[in-house]
């Protein structure tokens, strides 16, 4: 394992961030564009299904990534992830019809099913327990600026070439990530490394679910439901209230989400994860309502920042709550937990609020009040006495 110091400024933690922006990068670009693609192909009714299908694989295979990032080694199974984004990349122009579609994007979720599952064990591997909140935080910056660009650039290249030329691209900067974890050393201890064989893919219950990080899986279902709403229908938002680039709403809420990253991570490992998680439910719950109501471009903006706010303490603490939550030999299985939670809530909510909303714009406030309800839950959830007693026994 690759030896912590104080500082998580290493070249490590600094090659794994670059890889993760361009990650990022690669599939956020095509989010935006997708939905009136999929129309093009004759698939209006089926648009919850693009964030749907990605995420029930990535999903389905997180006890698997788990397992192998534990056995066989990190920077494996993060390659892995990047190399399915650079598969398909090639494959979405030669596919015409909305099925082999929708299949495609099955096979793409397997890339989120294992990239973050690795990096998150690298990151605990390589960073100090006491600043292992700022390093999520500051990570998350720059996965964050991959979710930022993307889809403003990937607006872009469609309105300026085409949606071949998009995937191509996409396709590009996947290759740029597995370039990067080329030049990474492996930080699982060489005595626990294992060579990979069928009998590697073979899981139990245990390796489903890790019940250490059960309060932080639950969170993370609960919240994550406002990702799969904003991912799904935000692009047809942008377009009725007279925004042609369908990517902007994410580059507003993912700027919006840089700074508080690195902020909310250091707070959060002096006075611990749980305070400052509730702070992010509340910028949350606060981000559903505005969008909800987003008749014009400033109701609009004003929900993107406060839904960039509230992911920005979101995402980073939880994933610093899991791993101080869990076994450090099973730091794997639990990040895997708590990521089938987040696909679990980002499929739902994708799938769920889209039949709310049904293609008509008037029904779209309700997708957003339902899923700020959800976040409303979490909220209750951390003042519950569970979690009161875990925090009084930390």
């Amino acid at each position: 394992m690759e030896k912590q110091s104080d500082s998580i400024f290493s070249l490590q933690f600094w090659l794994l961030c670059f890889s993760s922006l361009v990650f990022f990068c690669s599939f956020n670009m095509l989010i935006p564009e997708l939905p009136d693609y999929l129309s093009s192909l004759g698939g209006d009714d089926y648009k919850g299904l693009i964030i749907s299908m990605f995420t029930v694989t990535a999903g389905l295979s997180r006890p698997f990534s788990g397992r192998l990032t534990d056995r066989i080694g990190r920077v494996p199974v993060m390659a892995f992830g990047s190399l399915v984004c650079f598969v398909c990349g090639f494959f979405y122009p030669i596919v015409v019809t909305v099925y082999p579609f929708l299949f495609l994007r099955l096979i793409h979720g397997f890339s989120t099913g294992f990239k973050p599952t690795g990096t998150a064990a690298y990151i605990a591997d390589i960073v100090p327990i006491h600043r292992r909140g700022e390093a999520m935080g500051m990570h998350g910056t720059m996965s964050s600026l991959g979710m930022a660009f993307g889809p403003a650039l990937g607006s872009w290249i469609a309105d300026t070439f085409s949606m071949n030329v998009l995937f191509y691209v996409s396709s590009m900067f996947a290759l740029i990530s597995i370039a990067i974890l080329y030049n990474m050393k492996e930080t699982l201890p060489k005595n626990k490394q294992e060579k990979f064989s069928l009998n590697s893919l073979k899981i139990n219950k245990e390796d489903i679910f890790d019940k250490m990080v059960l309060p932080a899986a639950i969170v993370v279902f609960l919240t994550s439901f406002s990702f799969g709403a904003v991912a799904s229908l935000t692009p047809d938002l942008s377009k009725s209230i007279g925004l042609h680039n369908k990517g902007f709403y994410f580059l507003v809420f993912t700027c919006a989400s840089l700074f508080i990253r690195i902020v909310a991570g250091k707070i959060s490992d002096k006075n611990g994860r749980i305070p400052v998680i509730r702070w992010g439910c509340f910028a949350l719950i606060i981000a559903m309502g505005l969008t909800a109501y987003a008749n014009d471009i400033y109701f609009f903006i004003m929900g993107a920042v406060f839904f960039g706010v509230g992911m920005g303490i979101l995402s980073p603490i939880l994933q610093a709550w899991t791993v101080d939550l869990c076994d450090e030999h099973n730091r794997g299985r639990a990040l895997a937990t708590m990521y089938i939670s987040l696909e679990g809530g980002i499929g739902l909510g994708a799938f769920l609020c889209s039949k709310i909303y049904q293609n008509q714009v008037q029904r779209m406030q309700y997708a957003f009040l339902f899923v700020g309800a959800l976040a409303v839950l979490a909220m209750v959830y951390l003042f519950s006495g569970t979690v009161r007693r875990m925090k009084a026994a930390s």
